[in-house]
């Protein structure tokens, strides 16, 4: 049975839509929304956006997070140059049990929805088909379904 994705208008986040409890996807988030997370029960921000991007003030988000008790883990998604590492960290990150749930967010949202699709595939046994109707729920875009699909193709678990 898939989860339900519900968009919201959250203040000072783009594009956030909610996978009922259990994750929510999202483009850029100002500082001062964090604590709107915090109290809609999430557990951890996770930021997928690198520091030099234009309106991305990462030391601030973590400072808010911090401020409002939520955990908060940098991943930088580099769409041109991914770092080999990212969708490991980033399945350790969001499988954690102390950043449950996770609230995972970039600049419009793609890259978060991306990343949730992957590990929906290689952690949670779903097939592509089902991963890809959820992934397009969460927001993922036609920038970053082709890097999703091509992973998921190319690091068969």
């Amino acid at each position: 049975m898939a989860q339900q994705v519900t968009k919201e208008e959250i203040p000072g986040i783009t594009n956030f839509a909610r996978l009922e409890t259990t994750i929510a996807c999202g483009g850029a988030t100002r500082p001062e929304a964090v604590v709107e997370l915090k109290r809609m029960g999430f557990a951890s921000v996770i930021n997928l956006r690198l520091a030099n991007e234009a309106g991305a003030d990462v030391d601030a988000e973590a400072a808010a997070a911090k401020a409002a008790g939520l955990n908060f883990v940098h991943l930088p998604f580099n769409a041109a140059m991914p770092d080999p590492m990212l969708i490991d960290n980033f399945v350790a990150a969001v499988t954690l049990p102390a950043n449950q749930p996770a609230y995972i967010h970039c600049a419009l949202g793609g890259r978060a929805a991306a990343l949730w699709m992957i590990k929906r595939v290689q952690v949670d046994g779903w097939d592509e088909k089902r991963a890809l109707e959820e992934a397009n729920a969460l927001g993922l875009n036609d920038r970053f379904r082709p890097f999703a699909l091509e992973y998921i193709r190319t690091h068969r678990r």
